[in-house]
């Protein structure tokens, strides 16, 4: 019997990567800002939100499909943009776009992957979404969108709330630095975990694949950190938002939208969806869970935007609560991460089929065949 055949939860995932995944890496997945109280709030609001079950109603040919900017996929999730997947696992981005495509969901890769966008389009067929940066070098954020547009993506992901980098504790503690400090400690912790070490001796992925070779004077990893440092916009506005979305051109998605006001410069830019999302309580510690948020924003510009959120779903059921909440799509980071960390390919289709389970079973147990016709009733209570 594999690790991976008995998993049958998300946190079961969890425990599995933590013993197979560096703790460097494993760290920098598993951490928020300073204190981790919107980290926790993520998770733990979920579980203030409860169902109402129904009985004696037609349980049969149940969907959990949807349609995502004009295009139907599985279930109201996609994987969300992560940086550094492919140090949870070799080939990291890789893997899990070609589980995403298996499942019928979309994928995102991130600007900070390991993987670039020319790689992972080669191993893929279906197209994915790309999640872009603000850099004060706009020829580099020009020549990414072009190089995205090449690949065939079919939607640019802008986040906005990185303007400056908040403050994980764990990552400054294990030295995880562009490139990464090799001190005695962590070349020790990697060496106790073979798996892990022989899968990136077997790959040549091990930089930034969107970054290293792309940038004048960015030829390799030693010269990443200082460019990176420098490189967030701080100056970043909404005419910056229009700019961008006119060089894309396409589906355009804005993704750290956390206050009404925001939400509504966010509908009134013309872009296809936003995000609630608060970086999985990696940004502002001390902020609201998105979950929390969601309804608001969902009610005050749902009717003009498609509203997405993501930060603390860990199982299907949190999913279906989301949707019952305002959110037309959901996005998943950890979950999808713990999956790649235990098991690579394998574990990320196990995760995926562990969300759509739970999700598909609890809307029955709710009373609703088709995730298309849940609403806010299926609550008996939530605080938010």
């Amino acid at each position: 019997m594999t690790a991976l055949s008995s998993v049958t939860t998300i946190d079961e995932l969890r425990q599995i990567a933590k013993k197979r995944v560096p703790t460097m890496f494993y760290d920098y997945m598993e951490s928020g800002s300073w204190t981790e109280s919107t980290f926790r709030a993520n998770c733990d609001d979920f579980a203030k939100i409860t169902f109402r079950q129904r009985v004696a109603v037609d349980m049969s040919d149940r969907s959990t499909s949807v349609n995502v900017l004009g295009q139907p996929i599985h279930m109201p999730v996609a994987i969300a943009p992560t940086g550094l997947t492919g140090m949870q696992h070799a080939d990291g981005e890789i893997l899990a776009a070609q589980a995403a495509e298996a499942f019928n969901i979309p994928f995102t890769l991130s600007t900070m992957s390991i993987s670039s966008i020319e790689d992972v389009a080669k191993h893929t067929n279906a197209p994915f979404w790309f999640q872009l940066y603000v850099m004060k070098d706009h020829d580099f954020a020009k020549r990414l969108i072009n190089r995205a547009k090449d690949a065939g993506c079919s939607a640019l992901m802008l986040t906005l709330d990185l303007q400056i980098m908040g403050q994980r504790h764990k990552d400054i503690k294990n030295g995880l630095t562009t490139p990464p400090k090799l001190t005695v400690k962590n070349i020790l912790d990697m060496a106790i975990r073979p798996r892990w070490c022989m899968g990136m001796l077997g790959t040549s992925r091990r930089s930034f694949g969107n970054i290293v070779g792309h940038v004048d004077g960015v030829s390799d990893m030693s010269k990443l950190s200082s460019w990176v440092s420098e490189q967030f916009d701080l100056q970043l506005d909404w005419d910056d938002v229009a700019r961008i979305k006119d060089w894309w051109g396409g589906k355009f998605i804005i993704k750290g939208i956390m206050d009404v006001e925001d939400a509504k410069m966010a509908a009134k830019s013309g872009a296809d969806a936003l995000i609630v999302s608060n970086h999985g309580g990696r940004q502002l510690d001390g902020a609201d869970s998105s979950i929390a948020l969601l309804p608001e924003i969902a009610e005050a510009v749902g009717k003009d935007i498609e509203v997405w959120m993501d930060g603390g779903i860990r199982s299907g059921q949190d999913v279906l609560k989301a949707y019952a909440l305002g959110a037309k799509n959901t996005l998943i980071g950890r979950a999808f991460l713990y999956g790649l960390g235990a098991g690579g390919r394998d574990g990320v289709d196990k995760a995926l089929a562990i969300l759509h389970k739970e999700l598909d079973m609890t809307m029955a147990l709710c009373g609703h065949r088709n995730i298309t016709d849940v609403s806010r009733d299926i609550l008996r209570h939530s605080p938010f």
